[in-house]
């Protein structure tokens, strides 16, 4: 960077230099806030206000096309700047996108007309697929360009789900969060399998990593995505046990990741067995969707929440912890009560999936909280890193 890039770039206002600043920090608000919501509003604390659509279809949409989808956007504008040598979005292109995202969080929730909604609402993704195309194009980075192609089946989803909201259509909003849930899984089958090893080599600093398996990761990605394909049109919301074999396939791939991952030091380093316990959840979201088509299983829900509270909320926690440590010039080495956050984060996901199974409402209530609490103990410690310069005085 010369000079005057120099200038430049410290001349825009910290909380947009990078993606992962004003994503990770309103994400997280929306998370914080998201499901308690949601669950006042099943207990009919909100008799009188209701977001575009209903509760249920702004709950299915919000954790999902919302939040999972600012974290997303947020770490791969990032990251796609360290993996291509492109600059990333900063500036006022990002200030855009930001304001896009929160403009369609804010008309969901306060029930603005639905054209208001589906304008706002149905950009954004496209937007980030086309960000991240633009940087991995030109220098042919052939390896992620597979990120474009969910990214634009998580947009086709979200579209989806709008038409399902604007129709009132609850099967078709069904379908395309079902199916959306499963494509956040596939990048997250790519992502967690490109830093989970790599981060536990470093943070224990081992002198040599664990051999990928090229064929496994793609194995994983490729079935991960085609199930979700058969989850977003319907077909593979029936029992099949074809499909549920396929599940069963998927969860024992992850299965070998974890083992081939494991080392017993990750336990002394909460930023290391919080990204193995995610993944963890992501297997049992695998064997559970199989026990649920070979009709072992009752409720499709405990698949679903192992993979969105456990695995989806436990590894975009985990990640942003470190990420936001890394990308802010500060040593990994997080706030003492992030470990508190892990640990809430995943009493959350077992009273979902397995209290809440045979004590409902007890199980949402405490799930709900320690959700909260988990995403609010982050934005307390990390807020000021996100909105304050970095501390090395690089420009990111």
């Amino acid at each position: 960077m010369n000079v005057i890039d120099r200038r430049e770039a410290l001349a825009i206002v910290p909380l947009f230099r990078l993606g992962f600043r004003p994503f990770f920090l309103l994400g997280s608000l929306l998370a914080m806030l998201a499901i308690p919501v949601w669950i006042m509003a099943l207990n009919g604390w909100f008799t009188e206000w209701q977001p575009t659509g209903g509760w249920l279809a702004w709950h299915r949409h919000e954790l999902l096309f919302g939040f999972a989808g600012a974290i997303i956007a947020g770490f791969l504008l990032t990251a796609v700047q360290a993996w291509t040598g492109v600059p990333g979005l900063s500036g006022k292109p990002l200030m855009a996108l930001t304001a896009l995202w929160l403009a369609a969080r804010v008309a969901w929730l306060v029930g603005a007309p639905l054209w208001w909604v589906l304008l706002l609402d149905v950009l954004f993704l496209p937007l980030v697929a086309a960000q991240m195309a633009r940087s991995v194009w030109p220098v042919r980075q052939v390896r992620n360009y597979p990120l474009v192609v969910i990214l634009a089946l998580l947009a086709i989803a979200n579209a989806v789900t709008l038409y399902g909201v604007a129709t009132e259509n609850d099967v078709l909003q069904r379908q395309a969060t079902v199916g959306g849930v499963w494509f956040v899984a596939a990048i997250m089958s790519m992502i967690g399998g490109r830093v989970i090893p790599f981060f536990t080599q470093r943070g224990l600093l081992r002198k040599e990593g664990v051999v990928a398996w090229p064929k496994l990761d793609w194995a994983l990605l490729t079935g991960t995505a085609l199930l979700s394909i058969t989850l977003l049109q319907g077909w593979a919301l029936q029992a099949q046990p074809l499909v549920g074999g396929a599940f069963a396939l998927l969860g024992l791939g992850h299965l070998i990741r974890l083992v081939r991952w494991y080392d017993s030091g990750i336990w002394r380093v909460p930023l290391l067995w919080s990204l193995h316990l995610a993944y963890a959840w992501l297997t049992v979201a695998c064997f559970a969707m199989a026990l649920w088509h070979l009709a072992v299983l009752a409720n499709m829900s405990l698949a679903v929440h192992a993979l969105t509270v456990g695995a989806m909320g436990g590894l975009i926690l985990a990640m942003i912890a470190r990420v936001t440590l890394g990308h802010t010039g500060r040593p990994l080495q997080p706030p003492k009560s992030i470990t508190w956050a892990f640990v809430l984060l995943n009493c959350g996901a077992l009273a979902r999936v397995i209290l809440a199974d045979w004590a409902y409402l007890p199980g949402l209530w405490i799930a709900a909280v320690c959700w909260g609490l988990g995403f609010a103990i982050y934005v307390y410690g990390y807020a000021p890193m996100l909105w304050r310069a970095r501390v090395d005085g690089h420009p990111g």
